[in-house]
C-alpha cells in the first residue's frame, strides 16, 4: 500500500515540476523593429581606375519620437585595407533635403557626425551620399567594401547604437 502512495506522490510531483517549468518558459514575442536603421546603396556595381562611385546611406527613424542626434563612422573592410595597390578617397559628401542637396556638415566623410541634419521626425529618412574617387593609377583587382558603426539619440531620452553594419550588397568591383 505504501508503494502505491509513493508512486502517486512521485507522479504528481513530476507533473507539477513539468508544469512549473513550462510556466517559467519565456513567452514568444514578435520582434520589434529597430529604432533606427541604415540602408546602403551604390550608383554602380563596378568601377575602373579614375572612376567614381556614389555610396548612399539612408537612415530611417522607426520610433514614434524625433531622432535628435546621429553619429556614424564609415570605414573600409579589412580585406579592402589589405590591398596596397588600391588608391581611393572620399571626395564629396551631400545630404538630400526637400529643397535639394546640400554639402555635409559633419566632421568629415569618414566620420558622419552631424551629416544627417538636425531632427529626423518619426517615420522619415535622411540620405547622405559620399563620392568615392578611385585614383587613375590605382590597382583594381577586387571588391571595395565598407562597414559602419552608428549611435542615435531620440527625444524620449533613449538611444541606440549599432554595428558593425556591413555593406555586402554595396561592395563595388574594381576591375
Amino acid at each position: 500500500m505504501r508503494s502505491r502512495n509513493l508512486r502517486r506522490i512521485g507522479l504528481t510531483g513530476i507533473l507539477g515540476l513539468a508544469l512549473a517549468l513550462v510556466g517559467l518558459a519565456p513567452a514568444a514575442h514578435a520582434a520589434l523593429p529597430a529604432s533606427a536603421t541604415l540602408a546602403f546603396a551604390t550608383d554602380t556595381a563596378t568601377t575602373t581606375p579614375g572612376g567614381t562611385v556614389q555610396l548612399s546611406m539612408t537612415l530611417t527613424n522607426n520610433k514614434t519620437y524625433d531622432l535628435w542626434f546621429m553619429y556614424q563612422t564609415i570605414d573600409p573592410t579589412w580585406l579592402t585595407t589589405q590591398r596596397p595597390d588600391l588608391k581611393y578617397s572620399f571626395t564629396g559628401c551631400s545630404l538630400a533635403t526637400p529643397n535639394g542637396s546640400v554639402p555635409c556638415s559633419g566632421t568629415g566623410p569618414a566620420d558622419l557626425g552631424g551629416n544627417y541634419g538636425a531632427t529626423v521626425p518619426p517615420g522619415q529618412s535622411r540620405t547622405v551620399t559620399l563620392t568615392l574617387q578611385i585614383a587613375p593609377d590605382s590597382g583594381c583587382n577586387g571588391n571595395i567594401g565598407f562597414y559602419s558603426y552608428y549611435y542615435a539619440e531620440f527625444s524620449d531620452t533613449t538611444n541606440v547604437s549599432g554595428g558593425p553594419v556591413y555593406t555586402p550588397e554595396t561592395r563595388v568591383l574594381c576591375a
